[in-house]
């Protein structure tokens, strides 16, 4: 385990951002035993104007003004930063020598930024964490000279016309520049390893407190109780950007005895969806965080129908920690990331190999094997990720003659 160092974190998701993040949760972690500078992301002009009246932005608008303190204190281990300096929205631009520019003058700026804190702080040779910055952080290590460069990749973010337009060709040439890669799964770890031999895959965490067997209800939640069994059920975000309508439409058309439940916030093409018009599909809804547990508790078989496309196919599913943390038989679309569970989890190629999976799912549950299951997901954990993590470092750091 890393133990007694200076860790800043850089990367695209804020602190006071309102899903989980694995980037907060791992500062978290380390935290307990490390000093740890959690660094947001400078505002950009966009931004700033698009997004004028959310309270992200007005909080970031009053510290850059020096209303507010631009260092906030989590733990007694643990800031978090907001930079005082706006950037420039440049993302618009071809990808050649005038953006490559901007962004350098982007990153010099934040940068500058970031060295005042770590000199506030008295920071000193510190590891550097980037989580999937790679614009701003493509300029981290000379800007910044860590004792150690980290780049964390968790999701395939170049599919996204977004990252892409520059990622495709920043983000390779981001790897081979830092010391170490680190990937949630052997995709993302493989894609990396072609321009960073130092690229390994550390899994992935999950917080599995509210996901226990003993802790969910004996009588399930009220509209789940009048369903007809077996319930086949999903938790969780149903968009179209993971997830794929025709392969459930598929699925409730060629199994009318099961009850298909879903159970989480649409967009809008589900809303829009034929699945509204079928009598074994059943809507619940959002959910508050204390009774998911509930509703997985009383699925029978869990599925995640994800489509196959740029990003899921590297992409590590954390409701699959949370489905077998409650030792629930789990069906899930084969990855390359999803090989990872081949032992625990049913993974099928389509819909009528799902349908065969969840058939099978049903007819061989057992307590061993839902034993098996849970012990599979207790070996995610935060801790266990970190832990992985700290043996990568301890390697990469012995190599370059450091003391870890």
């Amino acid at each position: 385990m890393v133990s007694g160092r200076d860790v800043v974190f850089i990367g695209i998701q804020p602190w006071d951002i309102k899903i989980g993040s694995n980037c907060k949760n791992i500062a978290l972690e380390l935290s307990k035993n490390n000093r740890v500078l959690y660094v947001n992301a400078p505002l950009d002009r966009k931004t700033a104007f698009i997004e004028r009246h959310s309270e992200g932005v007005k909080k970031r608008k009053s510290i850059i003004k020096g209303e507010a303190p631009d260092l906030e204190k989590i733990n007694s281990n643990l800031h978090t930063f907001y930079p005082k300096k706006m950037i420039e929205s440049i993302n618009w631009l071809p990808h050649g020598s005038i953006y490559r520019l901007l962004n350098k003058r982007n990153a010099k700026l934040f940068f500058n930024e970031v060295k005042r804190v770590l000199k506030d702080l008295s920071f000193e040779n510190y590891v550097l964490f980037n989580d999937c910055s790679m614009f701003l952080g493509y300029h981290a290590t000379e800007m910044l000279d860590p004792s150690l460069s980290l780049y964390y990749i968790r999701d395939n973010l170049v599919s996204q016309y977004y990252f892409g337009k520059h990622g495709k060709t920043m983000e390779p040439e981001l790897a081979a520049k830092y010391d170490v890669v680190m990937a949630n799964s052997n995709f993302l770890s493989e894609y990396l390893g072609k321009y960073n031999p130092h690229s390994y895959m550390v899994g992935q965490g999950c917080d599995l407190d509210a996901f226990k067997p003993d802790n969910v209800s004996k009588d399930a939640p009220l509209d789940l109780k009048p369903i007809p069994r077996p319930i086949i059920g999903y938790l969780g975000y149903l968009t179209t950007l993971r997830l794929s309508i025709e392969l459930i439409v598929e699925l409730a058309k060629s199994r009318p005895d099961y009850s298909f439940v879903l159970v989480g916030p649409e967009d809008t093409a589900f809303k829009d969806s034929e699945l509204h018009n079928m009598a074994n599909v059943h809507f619940l809804g959002s959910k508050e965080s204390n009774v998911l547990s509930d509703y997985i508790g009383h699925f029978d078989v869990a599925i995640n129908p994800q489509t196959v496309n740029g990003m899921t196919i590297g992409n590590y599913p954390r409701k699959i920690d949370e489905y077998l943390a409650l030792g629930k038989p789990t069906v899930a679309t084969a990855t390359p990331a999803m090989q990872y569970f081949e032992d625990t989890v049913y993974l099928a190629e389509d819909a009528e190999d799902y349908a065969s999976k969840i058939d099978l799912a049903l007819d061989e549950d057992n307590k061993e094997l839902a034993v098996k299951r849970i012990k599979c997901a207790e070996g995610h954990t935060w801790g266990n990720h970190v832990e992985n993590m700290g043996k990568v470092i301890e390697k990469i750091m012995k190599e370059k003659g450091k003391a870890i």
